[in-house]
């Protein structure tokens, strides 16, 4: 049983979904959907020819964390005894992952973690995503470390070795299914403004620490990128919640270059992502998906429990100080050798083929096969231009 409730949850867990489908012989997979985000949640499903088998359809207007944790736990309790799954997967570290293990755990039911081991080791940063993950990796059976850096956290901790699969993100492989369809819709006000001339950031911004006066010093920042370089428009899908809403409003709305959208539907956002010179992102997916395109990243947080990308090159952590983020953008657009460094640098996040990883440790787990699967390992290739695209 797959349960996902956000965007995220669902592009990841879509390659994983088919992969399970596409084997039905040993697998029979059934999903469900909490629906924490309902518009978002169903363009992806649609997207990858996804059906909910439950949909649970928690979410409601204000909803609070502790309003999120009671509606799905109660509907994971009353599903899981008729679904009767032999393994309850999550993905990630939003809430239906922490309350699909904790729901798994409470009926005895083992419990597989896809993107098993990342930590910034701060409870808050993120929040109150750290946690979820934390309290999942000691409720997992089977862990999917997407790194051998996240492979290492997890032993540290006590997880045994052969629990763990270094099986790359699945992240991956979503974004080379989409990048290379040819006939997936675009939002084409959203191509109308791709198809100008000039150079693009795409900032996305939405984490709860950064509500407040960090989002604003970030959209100043942006403001003032937008200033210094006449050639420069910023396409950023919005998050509907008023809290981020109204200071993009009233700090980015006037602008004839800063070019707000509601959330963007997964296709659009991947073509956004190949046409932006720059990727200004508080987003933890988006970290991993850039390099794959060749595309820089500057980290709008204080920290990051993907650190692979900040080794590699990648990606570049910035915080929310407004002075900061201008200094760094616009190096990278005016040094070509800098942005070449990083545009360029090797993709640590994976090749397109973690669910296949994750299909085999299942299949050593249920015991179908006695081989325990290959593990991902960094690469060497150019992200700039990746074999598969």
């Amino acid at each position: 049983m797959a349960v996902i409730g956000t965007r995220p949850d669902a592009i990841k867990m879509a390659p994983v979904v088919r992969a399970l489908a596409a084997d039905p012989e040993e697998f029979a997979c059934v999903v469900v959907a909490t629906a924490q985000h309902r518009e978002m949640l169903d363009q992806v499903l649609t997207l990858f020819d996804i059906v909910p088998d439950y949909d649970l359809d928690i979410m409601t207007e204000g909803q609070s964390l502790a309003d999120i944790t009671t509606r799905t736990l109660a509907g994971l309790w009353d599903i899981l005894p008729r679904a009767a799954p032999d393994m309850v997967v999550v993905q990630g570290d939003a809430a239906p992952c922490f309350l699909g293990a904790l729901s798994a755990f409470y009926r005895r039911i083992p419990v597989a973690h896809v993107e098993a081991g990342l930590r910034t080791d701060d409870k808050y940063q993120p929040f109150p995503e750290e946690m979820y993950r934390r309290m999942v990796t000691v409720l997992a059976d089977l862990h999917f470390a997407p790194t051998a850096a996240a492979r290492a956290r997890l032993e540290r901790e006590g997880v045994p070795g052969e629990r763990i699969t270094v099986t790359g993100n699945t992240v991956i492989d979503a974004l080379l299914d989409v990048a290379g369809r040819q006939d997936v819709p675009v939002d084409p006000r959203v191509q109308r403004v791709l198809a100008g001339r000039g150079r693009r950031i795409l900032l996305t911004s939405h984490r709860r620490e950064n509500w407040g006066e960090p989002q604003r010093r970030i959209f100043l920042a942006v403001r003032d990128l937008l200033d210094r370089f006449p050639d420069l428009a910023v396409v950023f899908p919005v998050h509907p919640n008023p809290v981020v809403l109204r200071p993009a409003q009233e700090l980015l709305g006037s602008h004839p270059r800063a070019h707000l959208f509601p959330p963007f539907d997964y296709a659009t956002h991947v073509c956004c992502e190949r046409a932006a010179t720059l990727i200004l992102t508080d987003s933890g997916g988006i970290q991993e998906e850039a390099p794959a395109l060749g595309r820089p990243v500057l980290v709008l947080r204080e920290t990051t429990e993907r650190p692979e990308g900040i080794h590699a090159g990648t990606a570049r952590l910035v915080g929310t100080d407004r002075g900061r983020i201008v200094e760094a953008a616009s190096r990278l657009l005016t040094d070509e050798a800098e942005y070449a460094r990083m545009s360029r640098a090797r993709n640590p996040y994976g090749d397109g083929r973690a669910a296949e990883r994750i299909l085999g440790a299942l299949r050593h787990y249920f015991g179908l096969t006695s081989r325990r699967p290959d593990e991902f390992r960094v690469p060497l290739f150019d992200s700039a231009a990746p074999p598969s695209l």
